[in-house]
This record gives C-alpha cells, structure tokens and sequence, in this order.
C-alpha cells in the first residue's frame, strides 16, 4: 500500500463558540467551549487515515497532558508517529474562535511544534519510504525544505499547504509537485485576485495547483494550464475549521489509492499524477470537505471513507 508521510503541527485546539467576535476592550458571553485534536499536520493525517490512507505522522508534542491525548488519538485512528518526538516545550494550541456564521479566527501558539528544525535519521527513512510527502508552514522553514529534498531524491510525490503564508526561499514552490492553497494564501502568493490566474501561475513548470474557493468550489490547474473549476457540494456550514485539511487529507488518501508507487512518484523523476486521477481525487475531497463543515471542531468533524463514498454512490 502507498503510504503517506504527513510532516506536521499537532496541537490542542481551544475552541470557543460565540455570536460574533469581540470589540477592543470588549468582554463578552461565549456559548460554549471545546478542545479538540488539531493542528494543520494532525488534521491532514487524521482525515487521510480516515479516507483509508496508509499514514505516517512526523512532528513533535510537549511531554505533557495534550501530547498524550494527541499521541491516543494518532494510535486509533492507526496512524505511525515512531516519527512523533517529544518536547521540554508544551504542546501546541490554536485559540479558536468561531461565531454562528460557522466563520473562524485562529491564533496559533507553536509550542513543541517550533522545535522540530531538523529531521531526524529515522524520519528522513520515513519519508524516503512514502508515495507522498504531505506538508503545511506550521514548522519551521528549514524543516519543511529539507523535507523537499529527501522526498526529491526519493521520487516522492509532495504536497504543501502553504499556510500560514511566509516569505519561502527562491525556487522553494516550483519545487513541490502540488501545491494547494486558499484563495487569500494565493493572492499573497501571487499578488493575483483572479484565482484563474493565481492557479496558472503557482502551477507554471510542470507544478499541479489547486486554489481552494471554500463554498465557490476550487480551481484545478497543471503546468500553467486551468483544468477546470471544481464545484462545491452545496451545504449549510457549522464550523468552517479544518475544512481545508480534510479537503488535502481526502485528496491525497485518493491519490495514494488511487496509483502504485511508480505511477505516483514525484514530477521531479519524471512520473506524474493523470490527469484522470487528479479530478477524481478532487471530487472525493469536495465532498469530504464539504461533510467536515456541517460538524464542529477539527478532527471531531472529519468524515470516514464509508461516509464519502455513500454520498458519491
């Protein structure tokens, strides 16, 4: 089976319910309050494992109660963290707000995430072993690049959410054989409103782009050429968090299922993911997404393979 390497944040997410966000200066009720597993990299793993991907989580916790839960919860949901170290610095946590719209606002406090600057002999085996190589800008820069390199010389397809948006080395995007941002990551990538454009641009050179569009859909585009728009499932959203994750997460867990390791490898070795198996991958995804946004929280919202498959039947 292909398997997939996530290298990633894990955090605790604090989530706070309330009608609407506060003023300056302003106190006021919330309506209720959760934590939930989270994190860009948890999140990807967990929905990809849920999609029925064979899944590899590489990161760091604190040595702390939330480290503990998160490593329980990587353990049933049958996701490998040998690649998972601990840290002296507490676990990370995103501070979630989200009003009744089901619109969110996050500040992200890193915690042991920050630690992870280099990769270990044994992660550097992981990823060189994968079919994909799954990442976000939630660890530090250098990590994510040395990422790229073990996973170019291995042949392994790789894949970057590039969020949160940070000023990346010269060549660092072209790198990656896809890259999936929102529309707001793309425009600060770009400098392009039209995501039309954007996709053209961040998918030049052989690159794939996906540019999420939330409930317009997502455009899909290969080698500085837009395949098409991807249209949303309509539904009426609860909570808009980790719906870009579980949308990677589904993705890449199709693809994975989708090829052999040959049929998969990294554009960089020549091979590429068909066209065929790109849109199909994206339809899967649509839906998984779009089933994460009628539910609350991160990985609590995720959706299983048997659930996205009964809504594509």
């Amino acid at each position: 089976m292909n398997r997939i390497a996530v290298l990633g944040s894990a955090n605790m997410d604090l989530v706070v319910r309330q009608s609407r966000l506060p003023q300056p200066g302003e106190t006021m009720f919330g309506s209720g309050f959760s934590t939930v597993p989270g994190g860009k990299g948890l999140n990807q793993a967990v929905a990809a494992a849920r999609m029925s991907g064979a899944v590899d989580f590489l990161g760091a916790v604190g040595d702390d109660g939330y480290g503990t839960e998160l490593r329980a919860l990587l353990a049933t949901e049958g996701i490998r963290a040998d690649g998972l170290a601990g840290s002296n610095e507490p676990t990370g946590t995103a501070h979630i707000s989200v009003v009744d719209s089901g619109e969110n606002s996050i500040v992200v406090v890193s915690g042991a995430n920050n630690t992870v600057t280099a990769l270990t002999d044994a992660q550097r085996d992981t990823i060189a072993q994968a079919a994909f190589l799954v990442m976000q800008c939630e660890l530090p820069l250098p990590v994510l690049v040395e990422g790229i390199a073990v996973a170019r010389a291995a042949g392994v397809f790789t894949v970057l959410t590039p969020a949160p948006v940070m000023p990346f080395p010269e060549g660092f995007l072209a790198s990656v054989d896809l890259v999936v941002p929102n529309q707001g990551e793309a425009i600060e990538l770009t400098g392009e409103a039209d995501p039309v454009r954007a996709a053209e641009l961040l998918s030049a050179g052989k690159t794939w782009a996906i540019v999420t569009l939330g409930g317009e859909g997502s455009v899909v585009a290969h080698d500085g050429t837009v395949l098409g728009l991807a249209p949303a499932r309509p539904v009426k959203a609860v909570d808009t968090t980790a719906a870009g994750d579980t949308f990677v997460g589904a993705l890449v867990a199709r693809l994975a299922a989708r090829g052999d390791a040959g049929a998969v490898a990294g554009a960089r070795t020549g091979a590429v993911v068909s066209e065929a198996d790109m849109i199909e991958a994206v339809r899967w995804a649509t839906v998984a997404s779009s089933v994460t946004v009628t539910r609350a929280g991160a990985t609590s919202s995720m959706p299983t393979f048997d659930e996205v498959a009964a809504i594509l039947a």
